[in-house]
């Protein structure tokens, strides 16, 4: 009886040192994790804090506890060439909700052939499709430039929306190419026993089982298109035309530090939209990626 009480003691103290140890070795994961964190929202601290003090103390004071707090960068920034901010997120929303609708409608019936119907080179156009990803943007820019100055199209919106509804993002194609593949076949062959044609196949069969790719698709064209500044800036020459990236270039002066504050305050209220919407889509974004394959 003794023998195993004294067993039973040790056990018990064994298992006690080791819920410590393990204990102290997640203290220490979660010390590092937290200092890994600090770091990576320093430089978003460091800007709000830049937002709240005066230009001539941004540059010259780079604590995180400013001498002096203003929130006039907030006032004149959304007042800035010469017109409300407002207009320029109402420009990145048309020009973000357009690009979501092109891409969701052109890419999803682009995979729908590549991955379901049957025609000659067909392999051969996926291979042109995924080689496309590759290309850089910059060297794309010139041709098309040419191509909508043509067509006087410059300085308007149609440069940026007509892209999307032709199937030029190859890198949602190959996503939602790979999420059909996934689909059971049978499904097909059971519309198309009813009579249904390649599109109502699709419209009806495919596109509904899509959804994971579809909102994986929605998150990723808002955030790229919402932080897109190259393009907006080649096509666009009109202040009153301007997306929030092209709007925040402008308000600095190349010159001096003039608008450096408004910049950090503005670039904080453009911030917002973006945040909303991650913390809105964060699980479906998860599951879509985990459904699509993409780890």
């Amino acid at each position: 009886m003794t023998t195993a009480t004294t067993s039973l003691d040790s056990t018990r103290t064994g298992f006690r040192a080791a819920v410590r140890r393990r204990g102290r070795r997640d203290l220490l994961k979660h010390l590092v994790l937290g200092v890994f964190v600090l770091l990576m929202l320093y430089p978003l601290i460091w800007m709000i804090v830049s937002s709240l003090k005066p230009d001539h103390l941004i540059l010259t004071e780079t604590g995180l506890i400013p001498s002096e707090v203003t929130f006039d960068n907030f006032v004149k920034g959304w007042n800035a060439l010469n017109r409300p901010f407002t207009v320029f997120i109402l420009n990145s929303l048309l020009v973000t909700v357009g690009s979501i609708i092109g891409n969701l409608f052109s890419c999803a019936l682009t995979a729908f052939a590549l991955a379901r119907l049957e025609f000659r080179m067909r392999k051969v156009y996926l291979a042109i499709t995924l080689v496309s990803v590759m290309l850089p943007l910059h060297v794309l820019v010139i041709p098309q430039y040419i191509f909508f100055s043509q067509l006087d199209l410059v300085n308007t919106y149609y440069p940026l929306l007509i892209p999307k509804f032709l199937a030029t993002d190859a890198f949602f194609i190959y996503l939602m190419v790979q999420f059909i593949r996934t689909i059971p076949r049978d499904l097909d062959r059971a519309a198309w026993i009813d009579g249904s044609g390649p599109f109502r196949t699709f419209w009806y069969v495919i596109l509904p089982l899509m959804r994971p790719a579809l909102v994986t698709t929605t998150i990723f064209t808002f955030i790229w298109t919402w932080n897109d500044f190259f393009v907006p800036l080649i096509y666009l020459t009109s202040p009153k035309m301007f997306t929030v990236p092209v709007a925040l270039n402008s308000m600095v002066s190349s010159e001096s530090q003039t608008g450096v504050g408004m910049l950090f305050a503005m670039s904080l209220v453009s911030l917002l939209p973006v945040l909303i919407f991650f913390a809105v889509a964060q699980k479906h974004l998860i599951r879509g990626i985990a459904t699509t394959g993409l780890k």
